[in-house]
């Protein structure tokens, strides 16, 4: 017998984002912080092959380095669920960001003004894909305290990009990134009359 009723289960829309930024800057803490899954990590233990290839200047401290990527989760009630990525910070992993960029809603760059020069890269890569980004200034125990504006325009930043403060460390401040990111990104979206 078959029954009229018609069960059907809704599959949450599924939002992939990035976490990017220079080495050091606190991609993973950031992915750690608010996903509600244990975080998938892909860290090695920085060794004396780093010596003169990685600029260990201003995070004197780092033991580790991600080789590929840090992937987590977040769940919006049942409609929605994010996708996060964190890409790897030094130079000669660059490679893989393309693959993880492939399908991203949008791109948070975390700056750390320590070491600012070090977000240009990935600032300069979500500029030539069109990808839309908001930069997050991590708010690092003892660094340079700046104005906004004046990062935006150390950064040379377009006018329509968002710049906020966060620390990576707490899940409010990162869930605060993350749906800056969402709404900046559904608002460079064309909609549905201009088609």
């Amino acid at each position: 017998m078959v029954s009229g009723r018609s069960d059907t289960l809704k599959m949450p829309k599924a939002i992939k984002l990035l976490i990017a930024g220079g080495f050091g800057v606190g991609k993973t803490t950031m992915v750690g912080a608010v996903s509600e899954i244990r975080p998938l990590r892909t860290e090695e233990t920085l060794t004396n092959l780093s010596v003169g290839v990685d600029d260990l200047s201003g995070v004197e401290a780092k033991a580790t380095t991600t080789v590929a990527m840090d992937f987590g989760r977040i769940s919006i009630g049942q409609d929605f669920v994010l996708y996060l990525f964190g890409t790897p910070g030094q130079e000669r992993f660059w490679f893989v960001w393309d693959e993880l960029a492939r399908g991203a809603l949008g791109a948070v760059v975390l700056a750390d003004t320590r070491r600012l020069a070090d977000c240009f890269p990935s600032v300069d890569y979500f500029e030539r894909r069109g990808t839309p980004f908001v930069v997050a200034v991590n708010c690092f125990d003892g660094a340079p305290v700046f104005d906004l504006d004046e990062v935006k325009l150390a950064l040379n930043l377009g006018q329509d990009v968002p710049i906020l403060l966060c620390d990576a460390r707490k899940r409010e401040s990162g869930k605060e990134v993350l749906i800056a990111l969402v709404k900046h990104a559904y608002g460079r979206r064309p909609t549905a009359a201009a088609h």
